[in-house]
């Protein structure tokens, strides 16, 4: 059920990325608040399980699969959502890679290619074809997950942190001639979340403190302390926030 301020009620979101983490989070509390959840990853059977979680909690939601760094499940994924959904009223780029950590000098061609077709074309393409569809039926919302990298490098990640900045730009870019048609482009910048796939960051106790004495709080954060700011960024109540990037650090928004 969703509350006074947040209800979702009516909603189609599709959120990329839902198998595990920051995306599972975002799945389920958007569709605690009323909204109709597409889980969307690169797997099937993760993206199940979630969906099947969310269902057993009273919500809505099915799985998709998409591969962002495939142009074809894209287009696939889109089309779909508009044939069995007629519309699509959120979107959550969230899925991501970073097949690489180590120095930058280091970094070879596949693993940059990786990077940046999934964190950079996939979000933009993505982000094209749920324009096009969202601007068939009015309007709607598309929060990208950008990182604090995007701001400040992060140690030993170099081409991964170059994509966030990338994404931190394009949001505002889709914002500014997005915004005319209804539709609100927003991102969030989260700190050191614990998840699987920012478990290079935990396996070096070395590593792991000195990233963190870099957070105000000394600590890292959870999955689900992301998914309240996107959820108020994709509400009617951020009706007139576009093209802000959301700090969410250590739990806190700065």
């Amino acid at each position: 059920m969703g509350t006074t301020l947040f209800d979702l009620t009516g909603k189609v979101a599709l959120v990329t990325g839902a198998s595990r983490g920051i995306g599972e989070a975002i799945a389920k509390l958007l569709a605690q608040q009323g909204a109709h959840v597409i889980v969307s990853s690169r797997k099937i059977d993760g993206c199940q399980q979630v969906a099947d979680a969310i269902v057993a909690q009273g919500g809505s939601a099915e799985a998709f699969a998409c591969h962002v760094g495939a142009m074809e499940d894209i287009i696939a994924t889109i089309a779909y959502i508009k044939e069995k959904h007629g519309k699509l009223d959120i979107l959550v780029n969230n899925a991501a890679a970073n097949p690489y950590f180590g120095h930058i000098l280091d970094t070879d061609l596949g693993a940059y290619n990786k990077t940046v077709e999934v964190n950079i074309r996939g979000y933009f393409f993505m982000s094209v074809e749920a324009g096009k569809l969202m601007k068939e039926n009015g309007g709607g919302a598309i929060v990208n997950t950008a990182s604090i990298n995007a701001l400040q490098p992060g140690y030993m990640q170099g081409i991964y942190s170059i994509t966030k900045g990338a994404v931190v730009n394009m949001t505002k870019a889709f914002a500014k001639e997005c915004a005319p048609m209804g539709i609100r482009v927003n991102a969030i910048l989260p700190g050191v979340t614990k998840t699987k796939f920012a478990g290079a960051l935990f396996e070096s106790e070395k590593i792991y403190d000195t990233v963190i004495s870099q957070i105000p709080l000394g600590r890292h954060a959870e999955p689900q302390e992301m998914a309240g700011t996107v959820l108020y960024l994709v509400s009617d109540a951020s009706s007139y926030t576009t093209g802000a990037c959301v700090v969410v650090d250590g739990g806190v928004t700065l």
